[in-house]
């Protein structure tokens, strides 16, 4: 019995070797990878398994009841014999990948084929296949979640009961029980390991799949962390100089370069002296990359410089794309073409996509500057051509009668401007410079309104530090004298506070005029309003930049009544708030 085991064990490497090799083939890996199979999978799994089935009676040997020896090959039976094999190890592993469909039906055509070698334990062992199948399938495991031990287990059930089905079926009975009694033990424990060594490879292939898949997420990462800052402004020479250098190191190639659709951009690694900036797209390949936007292997590619022949080996040359369409190339050089692995052509094709989705972002943020300035220029673009008129008329006045106060006018009028224009440079300011700016608008108006239009403040200078978007409070104020106040002949008063409130600063523009309704509140910061009086665009701005800036908290909260005026607030959290 121990020298048959030990035989088993022995004959088990030859099963193991073989399902290491055939995990090196794509189509194995494709069983592996999935938890669940689809029809034609399920079809492919039964005969790959079955016969693997088949491999594992023929790897057995023959065992006469009448002479208890073994013959070490197996080939018809006489009506005595037996088999000692290990068949099971196959039906085993398709139940526990593929459930019990491709259980049964790897068991069905193994079964079937040990039926035709004869011997007196072919009934019986033929089912014994099918029922083997039925146990592994009630054990079905995922890839991700296998189990040696319980493999080992499902092994040696199916073998016991093989065993117990040959009691029962095969005669002559005296027969039988002698087989079981020499082979039993044995093949249970062969076929229990044996399914264990399996599913050991298995997983030792998952695992080494899965790590090689973290490291390229990680190497990717890395690449995408040290790339972002230098795409940000979109592809230029020095930037695709900048990102050929850091795809080099990472990547380990010959050379890496990146083109426009016209021109190479960046050369960096073998050959780099022969490339300049400026060279033109010197392949008929590169050129069909732009025009198809699909990755291409290039074998044996030579890049003709100058005068002479530079060989670079094989590449890859990837797509650039923005919105769909190619702009560009990136191409990968290797030694030779067995560099290029399918490892390596999934990483190239992973930062193809990478670097162009870094220059959609490039893009997106160009288009968002944009957008912030175009909303500056619209707030600019309020500036009524009348106020300009009249601010001019009224210093006209002045300077014969007042001419003190007709230069402080032209003072303001000049600082107004100037804060205007200002805003379309810098993205933020400081709550004292709007605060500047407002108290030249307002001195303006006063000089218009003699008596008429009373300006309060109520400062705390603690809070004028804060930073804020460039033209906030100046449009909310204006709102206030434009259509707050327009229709009041005397006392018309505009109140401003500004103060700092817990981790915040609370800016609050409060007038006694004619007030509005809660439609109009409703409507007035959230959307642009379609109405004669006005369109309301700039509080619309304005509360669209600070809650870009500094969230929901800090949006515009208006308070009115008709006839009882308006009150406008808003929070600005301090920086480290933020």
């Amino acid at each position: 019995m121990f020298e048959l085991l030990i035989t088993m064990l022995e004959r088990l490497g030859i099963i193991v070797t073989i399902a290491f090799i055939l995990t090196r083939f794509r189509f194995f890996r494709g069983l592996i990878y999935h938890d669940s199979l689809n029809r034609r999978q399920q079809y492919l799994a039964i005969v790959f398994f079955g016969f693997f089935g088949i491999i594992g009676t023929y790897s057995g040997m023959s065992f006469s009841t009448d002479t208890l020896r073994f013959d070490p090959w197996t080939a018809d039976l006489a009506s005595d014999e037996a088999i000692a094999n290990s068949r099971v190890i196959g039906i085993v592993i398709a139940g526990m990948l593929g459930g019990y469909k491709v259980g049964i039906g790897a068991g069905l055509i193994a079964g079937l084929h040990r039926f035709t070698l004869g011997g007196f334990t072919a009934l019986a062992c033929g089912l014994a296949a099918i029922v083997a199948g039925i146990i592994a399938g009630r054990f079905q495991k995922k890839k991700n979640n296998v189990n040696l031990r319980t493999a080992f287990l499902v092994g040696a059930i199916a073998e016991t009961v093989q065993m117990l089905i040959i009691l029962l079926i095969a005669k002559p009975y005296d027969q039988a029980q002698t087989l079981v009694e020499i082979i039993g033990v044995p093949m249970i424990i062969a076929n229990g390991l044996g399914s264990a060594l399996f599913l050991m490879v298995i997983k030792n292939v998952v695992s080494e799949e899965e790590k090689t898949g973290a490291m390229l997420a990680q190497k990717t990462l890395r690449i995408a962390d040290q790339t972002l800052a230098y795409l940000r402004k979109g592809i230029n020479q020095d930037s695709a100089r900048a990102v050929c250098q850091i795809l080099h190191n990472e990547v380990q190639t010959s050379a890496v370069a990146i083109t426009n659709q016209t021109e190479i951009l960046a050369h960096i690694g073998l050959a780099d002296d022969h490339h300049r900036s400026t060279s033109p797209i010197q392949t008929q390949i590169t050129r069909d990359v732009l025009k198809s936007g699909k990755l291409v292997v290039a074998n044996d590619e030579t890049i003709h410089c100058r005068e002479q022949s530079c060989p670079l080996g094989a590449a890859v040359i990837a797509p650039l794309k923005l919105r769909d369409e190619t702009i560009g190339t990136l191409k990968f050089y290797f030694k030779s073409e067995k560099e290029i692995t399918n490892v390596v052509i999934e990483l190239i094709f992973g930062l193809s996509n990478l670097l162009s989705n870094q220059l959609e972002i490039a893009e997106a943020e160009k288009a968002y500057q944009l957008a912030k300035e175009a909303e500056v220029k619209a707030l600019q673009a309020q500036i009524s051509p009348h106020f300009l008129f009249n601010t001019m008329n009224v210093i006209t006045s002045l300077i014969r009668i007042d001419p003190a106060k007709a230069r402080m006018l032209l003072v303001s009028l000049s600082h107004f401007l100037r804060q205007n224009l200002t805003a379309t440079t810098v993205s933020m300011t400081t709550l004292e410079q709007e605060l500047a700016h407002v108290k030249a608008y307002l001195s303006i108006e006063e000089a218009r309104f003699v008596e008429k239009l009373k300006v309060t403040y109520d400062i705390e200078d603690d809070a004028l530090p804060v930073k804020i978007p460039p033209l906030t409070l100046q449009p909310i104020v204006e709102n206030a004298v434009k259509h707050g106040i327009k229709n009041m002949n005397h006392d018309c008063q505009i109140h401003i506070e500004i103060h700092k409130v817990d981790n915040s600063t609370l800016v609050t523009v409060r007038d006694n005029g004619q007030g509005m309704s809660k439609e109009r509140i409703n409507q007035l910061g959230k959307q642009i309003i379609d109405s004669e009086t006005g369109s309301g665009i700039a509080l619309f701005n304005v509360n669209r930049r600070l809650t870009m800036n500094f969230g929901e908290d800090a949006s515009l909260r208006i308070n009115s009544e008709p006839g009882r005026g308006t009150k406008i607030s808003f929070t600005i959290p301090r920086a480290e708030e933020l």
